[in-house]
């Protein structure tokens, strides 16, 4: 049963983030690269939370290092920006929950302006929803794009045919 939710989770982050890369256009050799990289990306993550005990900023810190080593690796053969493989295979990591309750508990904070007792629920909901959206956002930026600065030669040559 575990490992039909690993693998689960892991098919259904390969098919968002195809209809993700399909938005910006890469070569079609690109598409199998992005579905194996938000497929083990998105499981990495599950796995972390689930079975390690990580925090979900914390998880997928981890877990976009492992995407953005993996488009570093998977770019070079298909010729493609490591941008081009990392970004459509993070999108489905974004904590769109987070962000959707962050946005209802701002909208309900200003329908209960009259109710002290209620305004603080949510406000305290909104900077606590807010909080999480933005670190995990930030975290998926920062560790997909470490692999660029440790290996700033490499990344830079990716798309550049030896002669």
């Amino acid at each position: 049963m575990i490992a039909v939710d690993i693998i689960s989770d892991g098919l259904f982050a390969a098919i968002a983030a195809i209809g993700f890369g399909a938005i910006s256009d890469p070569p079609m050799r690109a598409f199998p690269r992005i579905a194996l990289l938000a497929a083990v990306g998105h499981a990495l993550r599950y796995c972390l939370m689930h079975f390690a005990g990580f925090d979900i900023a914390t998880a997928s810190l981890a877990a976009s290092f492992t995407i953005g080593m993996g488009s570093l690796w998977l770019g070079k053969g298909a010729h493609v920006p490591m941008t081009c493989l990392y970004i459509p295979a993070l999108l489905p990591m974004v904590p769109g929950t987070y962000a959707y309750k962050t946005v209802f508990s701002l909208i309900m904070f200003i329908q209960s302006l009259d109710n002290t007792d209620g305004g603080l629920q949510y406000m305290q909901a909104f900077f606590l929803n807010a909080t999480v959206a933005t670190s995990v956002i930030i975290f998926l930026a920062a560790g997909a794009t470490l692999p660029i600065f440790i290996f700033k030669k490499r990344a830079y040559s990716m798309t550049r045919r030896k002669r």
